[in-house]
């Protein structure tokens, strides 16, 4: 088998800030088989380790603010980048760090504001919450909430798609640009309302009869900055990522005894074509 010939251009550049997932279904791990499916070239800086597999989150270790910092100058400073997407950020001094880096870096960033784990195990601190709505959120470009996360940061119970619309104002307060609340959590279809206080955007797709769907938020969100990155428009990264994180979910596979990850390789199919 004959070399491919070199790429004619760099690919768009995607940074995700988040922790590490050591079963390989979420997280960094997410993120970057997220950016290679897309296109684009993924860079990561590490913020947290966790003990993690099917069943849910044995453990967790936040990483030294200067250590977080130090990964981001190194690959901002001499790489370049797109678009920055963030995760988990465990406590209220390490998003308050990646939320000055992001604000001092022109391009458009997605903020997963990451609360619970699928299993419902806690990756932020209570003590972070405030930071993440004064210093994280007015820098998003996009903030991409599920409801559990909407109740943590607004106090609203969303449990109908009009409850969806009033949950997004109520993040958008916050300062976002744009706001994509998923409803993945509602009845009926997978719904996501989409909006920046003006422009309103519903995408609807299917609901697979389907348990295995660790790593879902963070890989919508690797998918909409990998869509920014390549110049896409906020509705057209984000309607772009549903339709990819659609196909991921339906093709999420068993792994261990939980709940196994979403598929990102699915556009390539099984056999790797």
């Amino acid at each position: 088998m004959s070399a491919p010939p070199p790429r004619a251009s760099t690919p768009p550049r995607v940074l995700t800030v988040a922790g590490s997932d050591s079963g390989g279904g979420a997280g960094i791990q997410a993120d970057l088989k997220t950016m290679l499916a897309l296109g684009v070239h993924g860079m990561s800086v590490l913020t947290a380790v966790t003990a993690q597999n099917s069943l849910g989150v044995q453990g967790a270790w936040e990483l030294p603010v200067e250590a977080v910092r130090a990964q981001y100058r190194s690959v901002v400073d001499d790489i370049g980048v797109d678009a920055v997407k963030t995760g988990m950020l465990a406590s209220a001094e390490l998003v308050e760090t990646v939320a000055e880096l992001i604000g001092g870096t022109a391009v458009p960033s997605v903020v997963d504001p990451v609360g619970v784990s699928k299993h419902g195990d806690s990756l932020l601190a209570a003590s972070a919450l405030d930071s993440v709505r004064t210093k994280l959120l007015p820098v998003a470009t996009v903030a991409t909430p599920n409801l559990d996360e909407v109740a943590q940061l607004t106090g609203l119970r969303v449990e109908s798609e009009d409850g969806m619309r009033r949950a997004a104002a109520a993040v958008l307060a916050y300062g976002p640009t744009w706001v994509l609340i998923k409803g993945g959590h509602l009845s009926g279809d997978a719904v996501d309302f989409l909006t920046d206080g003006s422009r309103e955007h519903w995408l609807r797709a299917p609901r697979f009869d389907n348990r295995h769907t660790h790593g879902t938020g963070c890989t919508l969100a690797s998918a909409i900055a990998s869509g920014l990155a390549k110049g896409q428009t906020v509705p057209e990264a984000v309607a772009a990522a549903k339709e990819y994180v659609t196909g991921a979910i339906a093709g999420g596979f068993a792994l261990g005894g939980g709940i196994g990850p979403v598929d990102h390789g699915w556009q390539f199919g099984a056999d790797g074509a």
